[in-house]
């Protein structure tokens, strides 16, 4: 069973911009995770759904960009889901770089 986790990382950019920060970043989202890696990534509409895999577990993500602010999910499976305070807290910390 996958525990959720939500993080809002608000910004200034508008979405056309965002879209193509998070384009020309979405490779670096696998390598902020120890031995993880991005397997896959797509666009539907204003969100972008995409699967890190780590530590011989399938993470399924979604952000959803907003004119002021970007939405994220990730679903931790199993016992990842243990370490969900720590990787909301990477995840705060390490979004905004993404935007940059």
């Amino acid at each position: 069973m996958a525990n959720p986790i939500t993080v809002d990382v608000p910004h200034q950019l508008g979405k056309a911009a965002v879209r193509a920060r998070l384009d020309g970043s979405i490779d670096k989202i696998g390598a902020n995770i120890p031995g993880g890696s991005l397997t896959d990534h797509r666009w539907d509409g204003d969100t972008l759904h995409f699967t890190v895999k780590a530590m011989g577990q399938t993470i399924a993500s979604a952000v959803t960009v907003f004119e002021t602010n970007v939405h994220a999910v990730v679903d931790l499976p199993g016992i990842l889901g243990l370490f969900a305070s720590k990787v909301q807290d990477m995840i705060r910390k390490e979004a905004p770089k993404l935007l940059r």
